[in-house]
């Protein structure tokens, strides 16, 4: 069977429901991929729904399709990831995104510290979340992924210090400590259903955040006695949480009574 091209278009939908797709996509669809009415393709809610659904009619400015049935959805990761990342130069944050929403991250929330190089204005924010929001959903479309990892406002570190729930476990990879590895912490907290990563920007951390965060309960961890860049500490660390606790390490077996 034909794989079918995959679109967003962010709602709550049933089957036989109509629906427009809109923007970038719409284009996409008409003057990239050259389809129209009667073809069909997969509407993906954004939230972890997808439907089969067939054009019914086309314009560059907007798609109209009638959605036939809700299709079985790729399983998310059975624990949860959220990155609390110090907002780096360039577009290293696009990578991490990307590559992020490939491995499986549920959340972002996007640092502003005192070592960043980046000085966030409001026009340039609202530009870069538009971006952001664009690169996880092209990277999802991608690697199948039928959720979209959420993508926060800006904050400060205090302010994201103060969302971590209640029963999470929460690292904070930094240089300055040597005595707390992140193999023992993940095989010691096996069963915490969220996991949360703070990594610093180029600057790295002052002390007085990592102080900060440990009186959060957030617990400083070495990664080794190599400097990582920002980027490589981000995805280095969610590769290693999907294989420890994800759905990228050994396959579960099936019991058997026989």
């Amino acid at each position: 069977m034909k794989q079918l091209r995959r679109f967003y278009a962010p709602g709550s939908y049933r089957p036989q429901q109509t629906v427009i797709i809109k923007g970038r996509e719409a284009h996409h669809i008409t003057r990239v991929l050259r389809m129209r009415p009667g073809d069909e393709l997969l509407v993906l809610d954004g939230s972890g729904a997808e439907f089969h659904g067939r054009i019914k009619q086309a314009s560059p400015q907007e798609v109209i399709v009638t959605l036939l049935s809700r299709e079985e959805s790729t399983p998310e990761p059975p624990v949860r990831v959220v990155l609390a990342q110090g907002i780096p130069k360039g577009d290293k944050l696009d990578l991490i995104i990307q590559k992020g929403t490939e491995l499986g991250l549920s959340r972002l929330v996007p640092l502003s510290t005192p070592r960043s190089v980046v000085r966030p204005e409001p026009d340039w924010l609202e530009h870069r979340a538009e971006r952001w929001r664009r690169v996880a959903a092209e990277a999802a479309k991608q690697c199948r992924r039928s959720r979209l990892p959420e993508i926060d406002r800006v904050q400060t570190l205090e302010e994201a210090l103060r969302s971590i729930p209640s029963g999470a476990l929460a690292l904070i990879p930094w240089e300055g400590e040597g005595e707390s590895w992140l193999k023992d912490l993940l095989r010691e907290k096996a069963d915490t259903p969220e996991v949360w990563i703070f990594i610093g920007p180029e600057g790295g951390w002052e002390p007085g955040e990592v102080a900060m965060a440990r009186e959060a309960g957030v617990i400083p961890v070495t990664l080794g006695p190599r400097i990582l860049r920002t980027e490589t500490a981000a995805l280095a660390l969610l590769s290693i949480l999907m294989y420890e606790r994800g759905d990228m390490g050994e396959r579960k077996r099936e019991t058997s009574d026989e």
